[in-house]
């Protein structure tokens, strides 16, 4: 192995094991005073035109897929300069990376970066599907003023403060603005709570022990704190038969604690290959697994997936079911790979722009297409939600029980 390699291996181990977190205190956003129109209207066209120019530098694909860019830096122009405030200016912004059709492409308002910085979001504490018509509750944090109140995940929600529920009610609570909500229960009957928001990290961590000794472990993004929770959570179960890894809410990460993640389930020395990223110029690299202070997890593996799958999950998904590491269950994945990168913009907002493309181990992108599960499970019912059934856990269970 290269000395490069090797130094490389040994930051990412300090990083990882010798660190025990340098978190942002979380605080709440504070929007800035409103500018007068004549300061508004530059700042926009800074911000617009630094947006452009860092995509037209940085994009994976100099042929921006056949889009003529050029064209597009006038076509929102004078809609971004009329923008009365930042939620319309990043708007506009979001029409303009539209234009593109591939993921990790996004603009950031300076609200959304703060909140990605400190790890928080003023929130009540729930995630909502849109199921059978009904918006229905799918998760319950359990910090959250929801999880203390006592709402369950398959209660349907009827209102928020007299409307109909806005399923990015995180995106809208405000610390000190209490929230009504009307719920169905499980037994139909209408429950009335106000809520209480309060700063959530919605990135959770979740192990328990399931029927026959195997481990259920979910987690929410390939973060370092993560895979050092996930790599704790192997050794300690080390004599566990199998593991279901549920990456369902999982929307991706960094792509070298992605690499760590899978050499955990792997009892060899040698790097798994795990595919490789293209550069804007063409130029390639290979990716591998880092072995270095593993769990070399032994024991059977399901990992769960689905729609809300995405980027470095659906790379540990296709590497895992590729090596037969694992049986994947649930549903296709989003099909959203592509590595990307932060670019600060004026005033306080970042651009997300995709700077390498990738290739899947067998020779394709995963881009637009995703990872089909060797176990397919058709999406659970309303009717499963609200008698707290999870079909892609059970078959999870059931294909475990096989090996």
């Amino acid at each position: 192995m290269k000395r490069a390699r090797l130094r490389q291996i040994a930051a990412l181990a300090a990083a990882v094991f010798g660190l025990a977190g340098c978190a942002t205190i979380p605080t709440e956003y504070r929007e800035p005073a409103a500018l007068a129109a004549e300061a508004r209207a530059t700042l926009n066209l800074r911000v617009y035109d630094r947006a452009w120019e860092l995509v037209n530098e940085k994009y994976f694909d100099r042929k921006f897929l056949g889009v003529d860019w050029v064209a597009m830096r006038g076509k929102y122009r004078t809609e971004a300069q009329a923008a009365p405030d930042d939620a319309a200016l990043y708007r506009v912004l979001q029409k303009l990376c539209a234009e593109l059709p591939q993921s990790h492409l996004s603009p950031l308002a300076p609200r959304d970066v703060h909140e990605m910085s400190s790890d928080h979001q003023a929130a009540v504490g729930l995630r909502w599907a849109r199921i059978e018509g009904q918006f229905v509750v799918t998760d319950v944090l359990p910090d959250g003023a929801a999880a203390i109140a006592g709402v369950q995940v398959g209660w349907i929600g009827r209102s928020r403060d007299g409307r109909p529920i806005n399923p990015q009610e995180r995106r809208i609570s405000r610390l000190g603005q209490p929230v009504t909500f009307e719920f169905l229960d499980q037994q139909d009957r209408l429950v009335t709570m106000t809520l209480e928001p309060r700063l959530l990290d919605f990135d959770r961590q979740v192990a328990r022990e399931l029927p026959g000794g195997f481990r259920y472990l979910r987690f929410d993004s390939f973060s370092l704190a993560n895979l050092r929770w996930l790599s704790a959570e192997l050794k300690a179960h080390r004599a566990a038969p199998g593991v279901v890894v549920d990456l369902r809410q999982n929307l991706g990460g960094m792509v070298a604690a992605n690499s760590m993640a899978v050499q955990e389930f792997f009892d060899r020395r040698e790097p798994v290959p795990m595919g490789r990223f293209v550069r804007r110029d063409g130029k390639e690299r290979e990716s591998s697994g880092f072995a270095l202070l593993s769990a070399r997890y032994a024991g059977r593996v399901a990992v769960l997936i689905g729609p809300g799958s995405a980027s470095a999950s659906e790379i540990f998904a296709h590497v895992m079911k590729n090596e037969k590491r694992a049986t994947v269950i649930g549903r296709r994945t989003a099909g959203a790979v592509i590595v990307s990168r932060f670019y600060g913009l004026p005033g306080g907002g970042r651009l997300q722009i995709p700077i390498q493309d990738y290739i899947g181990v067998d020779g394709e992108r995963l881009e637009g297409r995703g990872v089909e599960p060797d176990v397919a499970v058709p999406a659970a019912t309303l009717a499963d939600w609200r008698a707290g059934r999870d079909p892609e856990l059970e078959a999870a269970l059931a294909e475990l029980g096989k090996l």
